[in-house]
C-alpha cells in the first residue's frame, strides 16, 4: 500500500513539473529595459525598471530584478534612460481652409518631434480633414498626435473666423449641439467675435444639460463667475479670469470697451478678489489655459526676427503666408504706444502660482497653428511649459499641466497620465532628468506611440 501511494504522488509531481515546463510564455511586442521611471504626478523616480509592452498598451512594468520571462519581439535596453508618458498640448489650431488642409497635415510629424503624443484641437474650419486624421493615426497610418478635438467653433452672426457655427438665437444653439454630437467631437469651444453675453450663457447651459465638455473665450461683455455658476468647464487664454480679479470689472464693462479695457484691468488687479475666484474654480473643477508662450511671442512680434527659426523652413508657404495678420496687428499696437499684451503678459505669470496653490486645474496649451505666427506645433508646447516654470511651477508641476491635467479634463485619468499596467503605450524617452530642470526636455531621444517606436 506504501508503494502504490509513492507511485501515485511521484505521478503526480511529475505531471505537475511538465505542466509548468509546458505552460507558454506571455509574449509581448516591446519591452523596455533598465529604465527610470518619472513619475510626474508623485514628483519622484522609479529607478531599473522595465516596462512591457503589448499592442498600444503597457502590459506591465515592475523591477528589474523581477522581471518576467516573456516572449518578445523586440526589446531595448535604456541603460538608465528617463521614461515618462507622452506630453499633451491641450490647445491647438488646424484651420486656413481647403488650400491649406495639406499644410496642416504636414504639421502633425513635428508633434512627436518634440514629444507630444497627444491634442486638443480648439476648432478651426477643416474638421472633416481632421477627423479623418485622427482616425488615421489611430489606426497606425498616418504619424502624429492623437487628437481630440472640438469641431468648429460657437460664435455670433458675424464671426471672427472662418467655419464657425453662428449662432443668433436659441434655436441656433440646439441646431449647432445637435450637429457637433452627431459627428462625436470631444467637447465644444466657443469663440467671442460677435457672440452674445445672453447666447454665451445659454450655450454653457445647454451643453450642461447635454453633459458636453464646454470651454473658450468669453465676450468681455459677460461676467465670468456667473458663467461658472451656470456650468463652464474651462477658459482659454487669461483674459477673462483676470477680469474677474478686477474691482472696476463692472464699470468698465459698462463702458462698452472690449478688450481695450485690459491695461486697466491689469493695473486694477486685487490679489483678495483672486484669491477667493481661485478657489471657487478650485472646487467646481474649471479647467485654465494660460498659453503664457504664444503671449510672449505676440508681445515681441514687431521686434523680433524669426527669418532665422530652425522651424519655419518647416512651415508650408501658405500658413507662413496668414502669419502677416498677427505681424501688421503687432506693428500696428507699437505704433499706437499700446502696452497691453506686455501688462497681460506679466500679470498671467504672476497669477499662475497662487493658482496652482489654490487647486486651480492648469492646461499647458501652446495655440499654435495657422495664423498664430511663429507659434511652432511641438516646440511651442515646450516653450509654454518652460513659461511656467519661469512663472513659479517645479518641473514636475508644470509637466502635471500636460500630461495630468490634459486627460482629466475629458475624465480619462485611466487611460493616461502615467506608465503603469493598462495606460496608453505613449511614451517618451530622455537622456536627463526632467524632475531636475525642464529644459531636460531638450535630451528627447525616443518616442514611443501607442506602443510604436518613431
Amino acid at each position: 500500500m506504501k508503494l502504490i501511494s509513492t507511485i501515485f504522488y511521484s505521478i503526480i509531481i511529475v505531471l505537475t513539473l511538465s505542466f509548468c515546463t509546458s505552460k507558454e510564455k506571455i509574449t509581448v511586442d516591446l519591452l523596455l529595459l533598465n529604465t527610470t521611471i518619472v513619475d510626474v504626478q508623485n514628483d519622484r523616480l522609479l529607478e531599473n525598471q522595465f516596462i512591457a509592452i503589448k499592442g498600444d498598451t503597457i502590459f506591465s512594468t515592475g523591477s528589474m530584478e523581477e522581471l518576467p520571462e516573456y516572449d518578445l519581439k523586440e526589446s531595448i535596453d535604456l541603460q538608465g534612460k528617463y521614461s515618462m508618458p507622452g506630453l499633451w498640448d491641450n490647445h491647438v489650431h488646424f484651420r486656413g481652409g481647403t488650400d491649406l488642409i495639406g499644410e496642416n497635415q504636414d504639421l502633425l510629424g513635428l508633434f512627436p518631434k518634440f514629444g507630444v503624443t497627444t491634442v486638443r484641437d480648439a476648432g478651426g474650419n477643416m474638421t472633416p480633414a481632421v477627423m479623418g486624421w485622427a482616425k488615421k493615426i489611430n489606426q497606425k497610418e498616418l504619424v502624429g498626435p492623437y487628437i481630440f478635438t472640438s469641431g468648429p467653433k460657437l460664435d455670433g452672426p458675424k464671426p471672427a473666423w472662418e467655419g464657425s457655427v453662428k449662432i443668433e438665437n436659441q434655436n441656433d444653439i440646439e441646431m449647432a449641439l445637435d450637429s457637433l454630437q452627431s459627428i462625436n467631437v470631444d467637447y465644444v469651444k466657443i469663440y467671442d467675435g460677435s457672440l452674445s453675453t445672453e447666447n454665451f450663457y445659454s450655450i454653457i447651459e445647454a451643453t450642461e444639460k447635454r453633459g458636453m465638455k464646454v470651454t473658450g473665450h468669453m465676450p468681455m461683455s459677460a461676467d465670468f463667475q456667473k458663467a461658472v455658476s451656470l456650468g463652464m468647464d474651462g477658459s482659454e487664454h487669461m483674459y477673462y479670469i483676470m477680469k474677474a480679479c478686477s474691482p472696476k470689472a463692472d464699470s468698465l464693462t459698462d463702458l462698452g470697451l472690449g478688450y481695450g479695457m485690459m491695461e486697466n484691468i491689469t493695473d486694477t488687479y486685487n490679489k483678495e478678489l483672486a484669491n477667493e475666484l481661485f478657489s471657487e474654480l478650485a472646487q467646481k473643477e474649471v479647467y485654465i489655459t494660460p498659453t503664457l508662450y504664444i503671449g510672449k511671442v505676440l508681445s515681441q512680434l514687431a521686434d523680433e526676427d524669426h527669418s532665422s527659426d530652425s522651424l519655419l523652413n518647416q512651415i508650408g508657404e501658405g500658413i507662413q503666408k496668414t502669419y502677416e495678420r498677427r505681424l501688421e496687428a503687432a506693428k500696428r499696437a507699437k505704433s499706437s504706444g499700446s502696452q497691453m499684451r506686455e501688462k497681460v503678459s506679466t500679470l498671467a505669470k504672476q497669477m499662475i502660482r497662487p493658482m496652482f496653490d489654490a487647486g486651480v486645474p492648469i492646461l499647458a496649451g501652446s495655440d499654435c497653428g495657422p495664423f498664430n505666427s511663429f507659434v511652432y506645433p511641438g516646440e511651442s508646447l515646450w516653450g509654454e511649459l518652460f513659461s511656467l516654470t519661469e512663472a513659479g511651477l517645479s518641473p514636475a508641476e508644470a509637466l502635471q499641466t500636460s500630461m495630468i491635467y490634459g486627460p482629466a479634463f475629458f475624465g480619462m485619468q485611466a487611460q493616461y497620465g502615467s506608465l503603469e499596467k493598462g495606460k496608453v503605450a505613449d511614451i517618451i524617452i530622455l537622456k536627463e532628468n526632467p524632475l531636475e530642470d525642464i529644459q531636460h526636455l531638450r535630451s528627447l531621444e525616443e518616442v514611443i506611440l501607442k506602443g510604436n517606436m518613431k
